[in-house]
């Protein structure tokens, strides 16, 4: 019989490994963050400890059986739930899905450290940690550009018109933010991307089609 020690263990071990993932994240400021991963990383831990071993004094027949897998399936399900709060939808772009991917993987670690697969559990910390962190500074951003560009203050109908405009080019917003430059224009910051790399000049011809449109910088 697994003795209580070598419990705490397997919840300690998935506590470790959730926070690392929560450094990374609470780093980038991201929704969700230590804290968070901490804690949904134990709480699958422990709820694979009682799927697993929490009823070891039900008496057991033919007719009675227990499904052991019960409860660590409602884990994979039950986070989505978590996951879901972390994702917004504004201005045209989504938020929130890498983190929310983020707190599902950091769950089935949880759950394979509570089963006492710690290399297992320990390897998939590390691949998740290359994939937000190493990775994402070596892979470039295909043609991700970041443009400041001002529209009259016109109630939106300026601004609207440059989305679509963007969007008829095969330019996705992937994020704006905006600011009044003077009362009757208006400042606005945009993150674009483009299935394939878009060079400096590209990028203007394709904006200065918009008529009313100054652009300030592309990067």
């Amino acid at each position: 019989m697994t003795s209580t020690t070598t419990f705490l263990l397997r919840i300690l071990v998935a506590a470790l490994l959730g926070g690392a993932i929560g450094m990374e994240r609470g780093f980038r400021a991201k929704e969700a963050g230590f804290r968070t991963h901490f804690l949904v990383a134990l709480g699958a831990a422990l709820f694979m400890i009682l799927s697993a071993h929490g009823f070891g004094d039900v008496v057991l027949s033919d007719s009675h059986r227990l499904d052991v897998s019960r409860i660590a399936a409602q884990v994979v399900s039950g986070i989505g739930f978590i996951g879901a709060g972390t994702i917004i939808f504004q201005r045209h772009a989504v938020h929130g899905l890498t983190t929310a991917a983020g707190l599902w993987v950091t769950a089935a670690i949880g759950m394979a450290a509570g089963a006492g697969l710690f290399i297992i559990a320990a390897f998939t910390t590390a691949l998740v940690l290359l994939g937000l962190e190493v990775l994402n500074g070596l892979l470039p951003s295909v043609g991700h550009r970041t443009v400041s560009v001002s529209v009259p203050n016109d109630d939106g109908a300026s601004l609207h018109a440059l989305l679509d405009h963007l969007h008829a080019e095969g330019l996705k917003v992937i994020t704006y933010n905006t600011s009044q430059e003077t009362p009757h224009r208006l400042n606005i910051r945009m993150e674009l991307r483009s299935t394939r790399p878009v060079s400096t000049d590209q990028l203007l011809q394709r904006l200065s089609a918009l008529d009313g449109l100054n652009v300030e910088s592309v990067e």
